[in-house]
């Protein structure tokens, strides 16, 4: 491979770090929205968290390309230190997302319990199919 690739692959590779570390912030970003009701600020992050994965994907995908089908080598020298770096960084940010996907569930059910409130106070009290759970009783004969 010319060290003209590799320099390329080389920058590819500090790019998606780089992209890794900055959709970590904006995952952090978007939970301090959601816990701030701040809308603007939410909808902004989900923005640029939709760019940057659509270029994480354009880059892993140029990266993987570019090995060719016979080639062995890793993406960057090893001895660099930014697999490593990478690997991190992932980590970090896959337990980002747990707690997104966590909180985004929990305002979800609070938003579909401040509604059915809400439609309460209105009169309506009809209840979601499946939101009651079955009620079973016990009972004895003597």
């Amino acid at each position: 491979m010319s060290a003209a690739r590799w320099n390329d692959r080389d920058d590819q590779v500090e790019e998606y770090l780089q992209l890794l570390r900055s959709l970590a912030y904006e995952l952090e970003r978007a939970m301090r929205a959601i816990t701030r009701n701040a809308l603007s600020e939410f909808e902004d992050s989900l923005a640029n968290q939709q760019v940057m994965s659509e270029r994480l994907t354009e880059l892993a995908t140029a990266l993987n390309c570019a090995q060719g089908p016979g080639e062995q080598h890793s993406p960057v020298n090893a001895e660099d230190g930014l697999m490593l770096q990478i690997q991190i960084a992932s980590a970090a940010l896959q337990s980002l997302n747990h707690r997104y996907a966590a909180l985004i569930a929990h305002s979800s059910r609070s938003v579909a319990m401040m509604v059915s409130l809400f439609n309460s106070f209105k009169g309506n009290l009809q209840e979601v199919p499946g939101a009651r759970p079955e009620l079973h009783t016990w009972s004895c004969q003597v």
